[in-house]
């Protein structure tokens, strides 16, 4: 299997393997081979894996919003010759693809909504912003680092805190404007329009979006699909790697369509 690094006018990303699109999503403060542990699905799948603006490669972004980040997305997916794809986003990155259908329905064959939210009240959403960057004030990254693992982590193993430090890494100029953006998001008119098969997983000691959050987005999207990890915190793909590979193994077995 080849790991090929490339960009799309300013887009750096990761393909791998061939068959059906699959696009993986990173969230706030990851970099795009932060799905290392997916690399597994090109044996099946084309994996197209980018990093959003102000992370990662992308270091020249212009304005950072949820918008932007999806209609990114939405280019190189289009750039690359595809029509469609499965689209799967983590946390923040989650949010993406819900804009990203709100943009273009008909290029998502199905939606995997990890660790995700689909609604921040506003004021709340300044609270918290306000909160972290206290938190983050004359804290080198390192430290950063550290504290954001162990909130994001169910289990402080060490392999588990390497590799969250492997694949973290904010950019300080514009990790707190993701933050915000991300904090805007209100799909609560867009999740009953969703029409293509979803699947929502929550992991179940998640302090950043709590599983009751996505049990309203599962009620909120007819015919989805909603699993819990059990042991788990944030990060759900890295803490229950093997176990959320096969989730979402299956969920794709359903959904693919004939090429």
């Amino acid at each position: 299997m080849s790991k090929i690094f490339k960009s799309y006018s300013e887009i750096p990303y990761l393909r791998l393997g061939a068959g059906e699109p699959l696009v993986f999503i990173h969230g706030l403060g990851e970099v795009k081979e932060g799905w290392s542990h997916q690399f597994e699905f090109a044996n099946q799948f084309d994996l197209i894996i980018p990093d959003l603006r102000g992370h990662g490669e992308y270091i020249s972004p212009g304005e950072i919003s949820i918008e932007n980040f999806a209609r990114d997305v939405i280019s190189l997916v289009k750039g690359l010759g595809f029509e469609s794809a499965h689209i799967c986003g983590l946390s923040m990155g989650g949010v993406v693809a819900q804009e990203i259908y709100r943009q273009a329905p008909e290029m998502c064959r199905s939606l995997m909504l990890v660790s995700t939210l689909h609604y921040a009240p506003r004021e709340l959403g300044k609270l918290f912003v306000k909160f972290r960057k206290l938190r983050a004030e004359n804290k080198a990254l390192e430290a950063i680092t550290e504290s954001s693992a162990k909130v994001c982590l169910y289990s402080w193993s060490k392999e588990n805190l390497e590799n969250f430090s492997k694949f973290y890494k904010p950019n300080k100029e514009f990790f707190f404007k993701a933050m915000e953006a991300c904090l805007k998001v209100n799909n609560l008119t867009l999740l009953p329009k969703i029409k293509v098969p979803t699947l929502i997983i929550g992991g179940q000691y998640d302090s950043i979006t709590p599983i009751w959050i996505q049990c309203m987005m599962h009620k909120q999207i007819r015919h989805s699909e909603f699993v819990i990890f059990r042991n788990t915190g944030h990060i759900v793909k890295l803490e229950a790697k093997d176990e959320f590979n096969e989730v979402l193994r299956t969920f794709l077995s359903k959904h693919k369509t004939a090429s």
